[in-house]
Formats: C-alpha cells, sequence, structure tokens
C-alpha cells in the first residue's frame, strides 16, 4: 500500500511499522525474548496476538507494559503478527507459506529514518496509533 493510495487503516499502519522494523533489526519475537526487552524497558511498543492457547500470556504481557508504561497493541491473529514480523516464507508469486505463529512481538528500535515522504508518513502514522491507544 502505497502513501497515495488513500486512507490507512490502523492495521496497514502497524504492518508498515514492523515491517521497516524489522528490516532494521529491531523486533523481537516470542513471549520469552519479549518479555525480557519488556522488563529491561527496552520496548518502544509491543504488539500481542488474542489467539493465544495458554489464557496467562496476555496477563503476563499486560502486566508488563502497564508496569513499565509502554504501548501496547493488541491485534487477533497469532498467524498474522508471525507474517507481519518475517516468521514464514515467501514464494515465487510473493505470498507468505509456512506461516508460524507468534503470540508476542516488542518492537525496541523503528529503524534509521528514511528522507522519503513514505517513511515519514508511516513514522507520523505511528505517532498516531499511540496517541489513539493513550486515550483509550
Amino acid at each position: 500500500m502505497s502513501v497515495g493510495d488513500g486512507p490507512m487503516s490502523l492495521m496497514d499502519a502497524l504492518r508498515e511499522v514492523l515491517k521497516n522494523a524489522t528490516i532494521a533489526d529491531g523486533v523481537t519475537r516470542g513471549l520469552r525474548e519479549s518479555c525480557k526487552k519488556l522488563d529491561k524497558r527496552e520496548a518502544l511498543l509491543c504488539v500481542l496476538a488474542e489467539s493465544t492457547d495458554e489464557k496467562n500470556i496476555p496477563k503476563l504481557v499486560e502486566a508488563l507494559c502497564k508496569e513499565h508504561n509502554i504501548n501496547l497493541i493488541k491485534i487477533d491473529d497469532a498467524k498474522k503478527l508471525g507474517e507481519w514480523t518475517g516468521l514464514c516464507k515467501i514464494d515465487k508469486e510473493g505470498l507468505a507459506r509456512k506461516v508460524v505463529r507468534c503470540s508476542c512481538a516488542v518492537i525496541h528500535d523503528f529503524g534509521k529514518a528514511v528522507v522519503s515522504t513514505q517513511s515519514t508518513f508511516f513514522f507520523q502514522v505511528f505517532k498516531l496509533i499511540v496517541n489513539v491507544i493513550n486515550t483509550i
């Protein structure tokens, strides 16, 4: 999705922010490593999948985020989060195959701010996401 294609949804913006952070090696995937980053207060944003098998995972992640004042975004599907954070194979047609579920991901580095208008737009969208979350 490009900047000029019209309005961008919250999930589209989150996917782009995760993609840019993944390229910059700024995403930690999985519960154990994510909890380490959250506990050390190195996390800038936490993304939690609500479709986890274990009911204590959301409680733990929510408590750590609340305790350390880290923004938290919940999405509905763990496979979607796994795809967005690069836990999949891409086939010849560009479709994701063999997607691995990811219960939690933490962004600790958004990457370098590129001068292009599209990248600047995504960082502005991320700031809007954080402001919306804080008002809820």
